[in-house]
C-alpha cells in the first residue's frame, strides 16, 4: 500500500497523475500556492488535535481540494500530504533566497525600528526584489537583513553546521522551525539547506539513504525506532529530543545507553546522506 503521507489522495479527490492507481471521486491537476504564514501546521487528519508536520514561509503547497477553510494537498517540502489553513496560502511565486540565520525578522518598512515584524525561521523562503542599505526588499513589502539570507542557488556545504545553529531550540513533536522542531525536522532542515532531498519523518529518512559502513563520520545519521540523530563527529550527536526538550549535543555512547535503559530501544541502523562528509 502506498504511504498516505506521500500519496496526494483522500478518496474525495486525488492528483491527476494517480488516475488508475487510487480510487477518488475526482482527479485534478491542482494549483501551486505559497505559504504566507511564518509557520503553517499540517495535519494528515484535519480533525486530529496532533501536529504531523509544519511548513515554512515561502514553501510551495499544491492545493488539490478546499473545504471548511482548509486546503488539502501536497507540500514540496518532503512531499508531505495533508491539510493546512487555506487563508495562510497565497499565489505561488518562486523564491530567490532562503533564510540562512537561525531566525530573522521581516520588517513592514525599510526600518529596523518598524513595529510588527514577522519572525521567519531558518529555512524559510523569500523572493527578493531589491536592496536598500543593509536590507533586502521582498515582494510582500517586507524588509529582511541581507546578512540573514542566502541565494537558493547556493546551497550550504555542511548539514551539521546548519543543525548547530538550532542548538537550544525547543523540542516540538512534528515541528520544523527554529521556534520548535523535532528530530526528523532538524535532519530535514539541515539537509534541505545543503540541497539534499529529504523526507519528513524518521522512518522515511532511514529508508531514503544508504547504510553507513565503518566508523561514523560527520553528517551520518543514526536511527532508533521513532528517532534520528546526526553525528557531529564519531563520538558526538546533535539531535532534537524529548529528554532535553531541545536541540542538544550528546555523547553517542551515553545517548545509546540512555535510550536503551529508558525505552529498551537498540540502534536500528546508520545511514550516510549523499556519502556523508569527510
Amino acid at each position: 500500500m502506498s504511504d498516505p503521507r506521500l500519496t496526494p489522495a483522500n478518496g474525495r479527490v486525488a492528483a491527476i497523475e494517480l488516475r488508475g492507481q487510487v480510487e477518488a471521486a475526482r482527479f485534478v491537476q491542482g494549483e501551486d500556492r505559497r505559504v504566507r504564514a511564518p509557520v503553517l501546521d499540517l495535519r494528515c487528519d484535519p480533525g486530529a488535535p496532533g501536529l504531523d508536520r509544519q511548513l515554512l514561509f515561502g514553501d510551495r503547497f499544491r492545493v488539490l481540494d478546499e473545504q471548511d477553510g482548509l486546503a488539502f494537498g501536497q507540500a514540496e517540502r518532503g512531499g508531505y500530504v495533508g491539510w493546512v489553513r487555506a487563508d495562510h496560502l497565497g499565489p505561488w511565486l518562486a523564491p530567490t533566497h532562503r533564510v540562512s540565520a537561525r531566525s530573522t525578522l521581516a520588517f513592514p518598512a525599510a526600518d529596523i525600528k518598524a513595529p510588527g515584524p514577522l519572525r521567519l525561521s531558518l529555512g524559510a523562503l523569500v523572493s527578493v526584489t531589491g536592496e536598500t542599505r543593509d536590507l533586502c526588499a521582498l515582494d510582500t513589502g517586507h524588509y529582511v537583513p541581507a546578512s540573514h539570507l542566502a541565494p537558493v542557488t547556493a546551497p550550504e556545504a555542511d548539514p551539521v553546521a546548519v543543525a548547530e545553529r538550532l542548538l537550544g531550540a525547543p523540542y516540538l513533536w512534528g515541528g520544523n522551525s527554529a521556534d520548535g522542531i523535532d528530530c526528523s525536522g532538524l535532519v530535514q532542515l539541515a539537509l534541505l539547506s545543503c540541497g539534499i532531498a529529504c523526507p519528513g519523518d524518521s522512518d522515511q529518512q532511514r529508508a531514503a539513504f544508504p547504510r553507513a559502513l565503518g566508523a561514523p563520520r560527520r553528517g551520518d545519521l543514526v536511527f532508533w525506532a521513532g528517532h534520528v540523530a546526526m553525528f557531529e563527529d564519531a563520538q558526538t550527536l546533535i539531535h532534537a529530543n524529548g529528554h532535553h526538550m531541545a536541540v542538544a549535543r550528546e555523547d553517542f555512547a551515553a545517548c545509546t545507553a540512555r535510550i536503551k535503559a529508558a525505552e529498551g530501544k537498540d540502534i536500528l541502523m546508520m545511514t550516510r546522506p549523499q556519502g556523508g562528509l569527510t
